[in-house]
């Protein structure tokens, strides 16, 4: 078979495979390349050697069989049988569960995971969104220092796994979104820059310099990421790709890094005759990212909502302190802004960040779906120093009332792996670095990030101690008692009204409504047909829908339909979701 890499620095490059030795040739059509012809078949290990030096893996290693520092592997896609027929399901209408394969199951394999999809179709979702699957140190962790970005981490099962995975969800109607990080890749088992280019320090991010998208030798960086992107999508069949933090992606160059793979990714969803799509994480709050690319946008088909989440995280919490303190001032009048605007900053004054950020987003052009509404998601919940959930913080009651507004938005809704339920497990930060001095780096960075806070040093968990893996780990007994199992019971209702109401997917930003009273905590908002309320008080709220006969769809405690009055009387820390012609 044939074999390359992209060295453009090397003098000399070399092929190990199943031991064998053998010099490959420059590539006269393409600056930088060397290939060669060796005998290989699935399963091979191989490695390159640049100038005499050791044997490193692949760059765009299908497979590392023994961890990020071994021998790449030979994968051949073809022997795989497909099972489900799958003409793909898009991203309007869909409902995403967001999910960690090493702590969905103890087992933490995406087979054992996958043994668990019943209880999604079941719960009525419609993606399931996998957190990152590249090789990373150790066998626990959260996978967003993976190194080897064409491979799936081995402890997880490796690639068979992941393609018994997506078929099994395929033939249950389940699509499979894969998060993927472009932004940066880990400190340990990182081979790229003795191979070439591939990150540059004319640019700077928060974990060093930056990849290189724009600096010389960006065009083969670029194709390098861009072809991953695709794999996934190909190869695995996967149906979308959640983009980490393209914040951080530094490009200068006229066309964008985004553009150019959004533009990819519609031409192979034109060639396979499947919808697929990108979802990017952006805290920038501008809707270029998801403008199309014809009216001047960079093409990009949706990305997470952090606005949403920080009005809703302050309105049900009262939690002022970092990024939240915006929010905070007036937290029911900052859900209603993001309900009716899709983004709180959108230009206005950011005291977190003291500058003015984000641009308005033309509600009239942008189609609601673009964005993403949640509640909870792994770094809302992980990166809080003891990694306590909403339900470790809020009642039952309340945290119905956020199931509510995170379902019943306009937006596209995403829940993280447990949240149905209320879970009281907590979900933890945690590595296995294998490197003793990353390890403690890790550890003492992670004390002294909280210590600023107020946390003393032996109540933030040891992120190398495999308890807090295992804390971490979904209790799947949990679902079938109070007050867990009412709590699933009213996300399966809130998701079949989804299915039921059509008003509940319309796109239409500019079509919702609502009402709220800061002091008595309630908000009310409508949606073509729809009516729904929350109230976030521990009293009773009256709350004035107007006139019109009303049928209650889902109440969380008993409530009766509003009188001649006009005035639905909502018990405390409850919600209601009602037609009203």
């Amino acid at each position: 078979m044939q074999f390359e890499v992209w060295a453009p620095q090397a003098g000399r490059v070399t092929l190990q495979c199943d031991g064998v030795t053998r010099a490959l040739e420059r590539d006269p059509e393409r600056a930088g390349w060397w290939r060669g012809e060796a005998e290989a078949r699935d399963g091979s290990r191989y490695g390159f050697a640049l100038d005499d030096g050791p044997v490193l893996p692949d760059p765009r290693s299908r497979r590392q069989p023994d961890g990020p520092d071994g021998l790449s592997a030979v994968v051949d896609h073809s022997r795989h049988a497909w099972r489900a027929e799958w003409a793909g399901r898009p991203l309007p209408g869909a409902v995403l569960y967001e999910l960690h394969v090493g702590t969905y199951t103890p087992e933490g394999t995406l087979d054992a995971a996958a043994e668990r999809l019943g209880h999604l179709v079941e719960l009525g979702v419609t993606h399931v969104e996998l957190m990152p699957l590249c090789p990373f140190p150790g066998r626990h962790g959260w996978g967003y220092e993976g190194v080897s970005l064409w491979a799936v981490h081995e402890p997880y099962g490796g690639p068979e796994a992941l393609k018994r995975f997506v078929d099994r969800a395929h033939g249950m109607g389940l699509g499979v979104v894969l998060d993927v990080v472009h932004n940066h890749l880990g400190p340990s088992g990182n081979y790229l820059p003795l191979f070439g280019p591939y990150f540059t320090d004319t640019h700077h991010t928060p974990w060093g310099v930056a990849v290189n998208l724009d600096a010389p030798g960006s065009d083969e960086v670029r194709d390098y990421l861009v072809g991953s992107a695709l794999a996934w999508l190909r190869d695995y069949r996967i149906d979308g790709l959640r983009l980490d933090a393209v914040h951080a992606l530094a490009d200068t160059r006229a066309c964008h890094f985004l553009e150019e793979l959004s533009t990819a990714v519609d031409a192979l969803a034109a060639e396979e005759d499947r919808p697929l799509f990108l979802i990017a994480e952006s805290d920038l709050n501008d809707p270029r990212i998801v403008t199309p690319r014809a009216e001047g946008g960079l093409g990009v088909h949706a990305q997470w909502n952090d606005d949403f989440h920080h009005a809703l995280h302050a309105a049900l919490t009262g939690e002022s302190q970092g990024y939240y303190a915006d929010f905070a001032r007036a937290p029911l009048a900052a859900v209603a802004k993001t309900l009716t605007g899709g983004y709180f900053h959108d230009g206005t004054y950011s005291s977190f960040r003291q500058r003015r950020h984000g641009r308005p987003l033309d509600r009239t052009r942008v189609a609601a779906h673009r964005l993403l509404g949640y509640s909870q998601t792994h770094d809302q919940i992980g990166n809080r120093a003891q990694g306590d959930r909403l339900s470790a913080l809020l009642s039952p009651g309340l945290l119905a009332c956020a199931a509510t507004l995170v379902l019943t938005a306009p937006f596209t809704p995403m829940l993280f792996m447990g949240e149905e339920w209320a879970a009281g497990t907590p979900w933890q930060f945690f590595t296995d670095h294998t490197d003793p001095e990353l390890a403690d780096a890790v550890r003492r960075g992670r004390r002294r990030e909280f210590a600023t806070h107020g946390w003393a040093e032996e109540d933030v968990p040891d992120p190398q101690d495999p308890a807090t893996r295992d804390r971490s780990c979904l209790d799947w007994s949990e679902p079938g008692r109070d007050p867990h199992a009412r709590v699933l019971a009213w996300y399966r209702r809130l998701l079949a009204l989804r299915r039921e109401q059509p008003d509940l997917t319309d796109p239409d930003l500019a079509d919702t409504k609502v009402a709220f009273d800061e002091e008595a905590r309630w908000l009310a908002f409508r949606r073509g047909d729809v009516r729904v309320a929350v109230n976030l008080s521990t009293e009773p709220a009256a709350i004035p829908l107007g006139g019109g006969e009303a049928h209650v769809l889902a109440a969380w405690e008993p409530v009766e339909p509003p009188g001649p009055d006009g005035v639905l009387r909502v018990p405390g820390e409850s919600c209601v979701v009602l037609t009203q012609v």
